[in-house]
């Protein structure tokens, strides 16, 4: 088996910190240049530098602490832009689904900031969502949706929204409506729960104005129901996202992917109805802090050309916020960290280091390796494409104006994969080579 420790060279890799490369029998990238954006489907490999890419984001907090967040958390990834804001509104009334000033306003002023971005909002489809209602007490609440009782507050919502210059709003409408947590689940009576999905959906996009999209987002596995049967119709469904976290315990990738209604089942399923695929929800659960998800997880969104996705960031679920998962952590941060925009700064040396300046080589097909400089940070010995005059290069730490040739640069960083996983690779470690635009 080839070795899986791959270094990411040529002017393609771009804004990318790290790409891991989680293979099988043939390698294929995760990703490079992990911005947010959405690359051309021409470019699909390692050595083409970009791949299709998820508008990236996170789930951190609610309101202005979670604007706040965004800003945070781009910096611990060295600039890497998260795309993608995303906010639930509150299910304990008819007020809160309606769309309260003080929740959506940092939002609205976070979106309007820059037309790339995304707002991404997770609106209740019943008052009272998380008070664990009965079935026949939740099927009764359907009916009445399905009647039109509650047309009123979505129209409400959507003329804020409006307002509030978000008229593009990716509305995450009944999330996980195949389980049982939430009195907006389908089970109870999915025929008349997709009449009152239909009805939700015709009252907003009434509103003038409005370009909202309808993200249909049940949680991973069958759940309570499958979800399907809980499926509105094309006509009134933007997007077939899912909401995946690592459980159930003990349970593996493969079996994540391959289980009923799983995550290979939405992806069919969206290809057959000619819709986008999202993760509004995913991260870390029954199985602890388990790197190996976090990497697949990642490759998975890249590989299906998610439109969006967005890690739940709190404890137990998260790799930013929460200190219980260090080495998903690692992994999270090593994959997608923008060493372009913002490096992390090399270790200073003990003593001020003069480099050898490059020797000029003659103008043959062998290229002349660098001298390399005396150092308590010793790197690789770095090969160049050789010039007929020597490269202008920047000047050392502290070294005054001396030459200093760093035309590439490399690294690695442990992932601190699971000890079955390790038996498939041979290194473990995520690494990255950027090299000047000179």
């Amino acid at each position: 088996m080839a070795h899986r420790r791959h270094w990411m060279a040529g002017a393609g890799v771009g804004a990318a910190a790290a790409a891991l490369l989680v293979t099988g029998p043939a390698t294929s990238a995760l990703g490079s240049a992990f911005t947010g954006g959405r690359a051309s489907s021409g470019a699909t490999s390692a050595q083409a530098g970009t791949v299709n890419l998820p508008y990236m984001g996170a789930f951190t907090d609610s309101g202005a602490e979670g604007v706040q967040h965004i800003a945070d958390l781009e910096t611990w990834l060295g600039g890497t832009p998260m795309r993608v804001g995303h906010t639930y509104l509150p299910g304990g009334s008819w007020d809160g689904i309606e769309g309260e000033q003080d929740l959506l306003q940092p939002w609205a002023d976070w979106r309007r900031a820059d037309p790339g971005r995304m707002f991404v909002l997770n609106v209740p489809m019943q008052e009272r969502n998380e008070d664990h209602l009965g079935d026949s007490q939740v099927r009764s609440l359907i009916r009445q949706g399905a009647s039109g009782a509650f047309d009123e507050h979505f129209t409400r919502l959507a003329q804020h929204l409006v307002e509030l210059g978000v008229p593009d709003t990716m509305i995450v409408l009944g999330w996980e409506m195949n389980g049982t947590t939430y009195s907006h689940r389908c089970g109870p009576d999915p025929e008349d729960w997709k009449t009152y999905w239909n009805r939700i959906v015709a009252a907003m996009r009434a509103v003038p104005g409005q370009e909202f999209r309808f993200d249909f987002a049940p949680s991973r596995g069958t759940d309570d129901v499958p979800w399907t049967e809980c499926y509105p119709g094309d006509d009134t469904v933007d997007v077939i996202g899912m909401d995946s976290y690592d459980q159930l315990s003990e349970e593996s990738f493969d079996e994540q992917v391959s289980e009923p209604y799983g995550l290979q089942a939405q992806v069919d399923f969206a290809a057959g109805h000619g819709k986008e695929i999202s993760y509004p929800e995913w991260g870390l659960f029954r199985n602890g802090d388990d790197p190996d998800y976090v990497a697949l997880m990642l490759r998975w969104m890249t590989d299906h050309h998610a439109l969006y996705e967005t890690i739940t960031d709190y404890c137990p679920h998260g790799v930013w916020q929460c200190e219980d998962n260090p080495l998903s952590s690692k992994v999270f941060r090593a994959m997608l960290y923008d060493t372009d925009t913002q490096p992390e700064p090399l270790p200073e040396p003990t003593d001020p280091v003069t480099p050898t300046p490059t020797v000029t080589p003659a103008p043959t097909a062998t290229p002349t390796p660098i001298a390399t400089p005396a150092s308590t940070e010793t790197p690789d010995p770095i090969t160049v494409t050789p010039t007929t005059a020597p490269t202008a290069v920047p000047t050392a730490p502290g070294a005054g104006s001396v030459p200093k040739p760093s035309p590439v640069v490399e690294g690695c960083v442990s992932l601190g994969l699971s000890a079955g996983t390790k038996k498939q690779y041979q290194s473990g470690e995520a690494c990255v080579r950027l090299k000047s635009k000179g």
